[in-house]
């Protein structure tokens, strides 16, 4: 299987924590792909025509995007203890919880691409329209049962929890949510997260 993967964007993380988990990490080839938010990638746009990373080609040739489903594609690969739970409500919590935690990422993203606007023309409406979103997701994320059997839902708000950390550093989401914070501080221990974890510069 070859990935395309950049090791800070927090997608790519949770496909690469998913396969860790899995112990399929040896059977996919990681290629680095870079993205801009106003430039194309056109070699990307040959298998992935969003130009999104994660993109992943399986071993027959065809082309997933993206995270959740190439997640889920990973985890039916395997026979063990399933990430992505059968149908029932144990399955629901954890695809919610995995929304939740992709639609938090979606606002830290664009926050952290206005970042990168000049100054001048930088709409700090925007923003705070953007951050609100992340902070109302941070405060149900709070409400979450994150215990029991490892599922995809708290991967993801661990994935996010720790892009969170790399993009808005001050954000003080710790003091916030306290719960939070104290499962995030055991969940990150994980060996999948500790060989995960996003280079700081």
């Amino acid at each position: 299987m070859k990935l395309r993967h950049s090791p800070r964007l927090p997608f790519a993380r949770k496909v690469m924590v998913v396969a860790h988990e899995h112990g399929l990490v040896n059977r996919i080839e990681l290629v680095s792909t870079s993205l801009s938010p106003i430039q194309g990638n056109d070699q990307l746009a040959l298998e992935n025509p969003l130009m999104k990373v994660p993109s992943l080609v399986t071993d027959d040739g065809e082309v997933l995007f993206d995270s959740p489903v190439i997640c889920e594609y990973l985890d039916d690969m395997t026979s063990g203890p399933k990430l992505f739970p059968a149908a029932g409500p144990a399955r629901w919590t954890a695809l919610r919880q995995q929304a939740l935690a992709d639609g938090i990422l979606d606002a830290i993203i664009l926050c952290a691409y206005e970042a990168t606007r000049p100054e001048d023309r930088r709409w700090a409406g925007w923003t705070d329209g953007q951050m609100r979103k992340a902070h109302q997701g941070l405060a149900t994320a709070e409400r979450e049962d994150l215990s029991g059997s490892l599922t995809i839902g708290p991967i993801a708000i661990g994935c996010m929890l720790g892009y969170l950390d790399l993009r808005f550093p001050e954000d003080g989401w710790r003091r916030r949510h306290p719960t939070l914070a104290s499962w995030y501080e055991s969940f990150e221990t994980r060996p999948s997260m500790q060989a995960t974890k996003p280079p700081t510069a």
